[in-house]
């Protein structure tokens, strides 16, 4: 499926602060620690909630919390592996939600469609975010305000463990909503009855299934338009996804469009549904 923005791709190359391109760089060398791991051969473990971890998982995340935490201190990172580990940090007025590799199940059944996900939260909104997937070399970062600004949205081909230069990056962004019907994309693994039901009463003239964090990419990239979620979900899922693309132009809310909060740890982080969309959905 090719891009359906109005205008065409354009490559620029985006002034980020210091402290984006430090971040874009670890997500990358996280990526490169993943991809090490599958080379050697991959074995999953069953967590307490019955989901799969490996070595990657413990790996990229062990490497990103040091890593942010030298870059943004002071700043909780609250992370998957160690939230399960009974040993998670607690959110504040601003606070970093990571997802170490997001999509295990793609990346144990050695598909390409895992991810890297951080997420900057500033009183209680995404304000940054950094996906990446490194078996198939694509960066999104996508910033919409907070303390870095309204950057906008991007991405670029970078393999893992590479710099995070200004070069060959290109801006994105929703396209409107279609005249002709809408593409949706809904999760290869995890698609329930209710989100099927619910993408029933949407005039979809294109379902794409797809792993972890790439959906956010295809909406904020304008190759869809539609993205829901009504199983239960994790921040660290999310974050990332929703602050690319509040800087792309969408919108991520509850199912009946109210906002989603973030930093409950009381509830565990869980998130029970989203919808993410592009432009003109209300």
């Amino acid at each position: 499926m090719q891009p359906q923005n109005s205008a065409a791709p354009r490559s620029t190359s985006p002034r980020f602060p210091a402290e984006v391109v430090a971040l874009a760089e670890a997500v990358l060398a996280a990526g490169a620690e993943i991809m090490r791991i599958r080379a050697e051969g991959i074995r999953a473990e069953a967590k307490a909630d019955q989901s799969p971890v490996t070595a990657a998982d413990l790996a990229a995340e062990a490497l990103l919390r040091a890593r942010l935490h030298d870059i943004l201190p002071g700043v909780p990172v609250i992370a998957e592996e160690a939230v399960s580990q009974g040993r998670g940090e607690s959110p504040a007025a601003t606070f970093l939600l990571v997802d170490p590799l997001d999509g295990t199940r793609e990346f144990v059944a050695e598909r390409g469609e895992f991810t890297v996900n951080v997420g900057l939260v500033e009183d209680g909104v995404p304000t940054l975010g950094l996906i990446y997937a490194p078996a198939i070399g694509r960066l999104f970062v996508g910033s919409a305000g907070g303390r870095f600004g309204a950057l906008g949205a991007f991405t670029a081909e970078r393999t893992p463990g590479a710099a995070a230069d200004a070069a060959g990056w290109t801006r994105i962004g929703c396209r409107p909503r279609p005249a002709e019907g809408l593409v949706a994309v809904a999760s290869r693994s995890h698609l329930d009855p209710h989100t099927t039901a619910l993408l029933g009463t949407l005039p979809v003239a294109e379902r794409v299934s797809c792993g972890s964090a790439l959906k956010f990419g295809l909406v904020a990239e304008g190759r869809a338009d539609v993205y829901p979620r009504l199983s239960p979900v994790m921040e660290w899922d999310v974050a990332a996804g929703h602050a690319l693309l509040r800087a792309a132009g969408g919108t991520v809310t509850r199912p009946d469009g109210s906002p989603l909060p973030y930093g409950r740890s009381q509830e565990g982080y869980r998130v029970p549904g989203f919808l993410a969309t592009g432009p003109g959905m209300d």
